[in-house]
């Protein structure tokens, strides 16, 4: 089961869903590498620019969330994600819609490190003490993930159960890159060989 969050953009307001990478919306490259890594439900939070963003997966087999309170921060679109989603799971994976070099392999490596966790609740990727996403938890944690003020959530809950998080120990690098200014869209077209533009086609801010 899947949750992937969209969240509004510093990229002059314009929304990292709809980045392009390769000419496909980025939203959409991601559903597309959840459904090949099996993942047969997803439920995609939306919120800035809803309606642009619901459009480009209007044929994708996704449950689509909106937030009327995406403003306040993550948090919100967790818990409505979340709160969509079935109670019969084993496991939760929660994407965010900004990495554009995720592939279905990559995902599937992820769930195979979740299934021989051992007794940890989550598990995310890590690469020289650095910490990607996404990452993948057991669906137990849905409260208490989303319990608290409003700069909780996952990480907040990670930061104080150290000993219940796993970590998948990896040199790929497609879990730490995500696109927040210009410049990550520029260094994602030039280090990685990706076709990365803002919504309009264009590759500057």
């Amino acid at each position: 089961m899947v949750l992937a969050a969209g969240v509004a953009t510093r990229l002059g307001g314009r929304p990292k869903p709809l980045l392009q990478v390769d000419g496909v919306p980025l939203i959409r490259h991601l559903v597309r590498a959840l459904t090949d890594a099996g993942m047969s439900q997803l439920a995609v939070v939306t919120g800035h620019r809803a309606e642009e963003i619901e459009a480009v997966l209007a044929d994708c087999p996704v449950a689509l969330v909106r937030n009327p309170d995406y403003a306040t921060g993550q948090l919100s679109s967790l818990r409505a994600g979340l709160a969509a989603l079935p109670h019969d799971l084993d496991a939760i994976l929660i994407a965010l819609a900004d990495q554009p070099l995720l592939t279905a392999r990559d995902l599937g490596a992820l769930l195979a490190a979740f299934a021989r966790r051992g007794d940890a609740d989550i598990v995310r990727p890590r690469s020289q003490g650095r910490f990607g996403n996404p990452v993948v938890m057991a669906a137990r944690l849905r409260d208490a993930v989303t319990e608290g003020p409003p700069d909780s959530g996952v990480r907040h809950w990670m930061a104080h159960h150290p000993d219940r998080v796993a970590h998948f120990d990896t040199d790929c690098e497609h879990y730490f890159v995500d696109i927040d200014t210009p410049e990550d869209l520029q260094r994602v077209r030039q280090r990685h060989a990706r076709d990365a533009r803002l919504p309009d086609g264009t590759f500057h801010g």
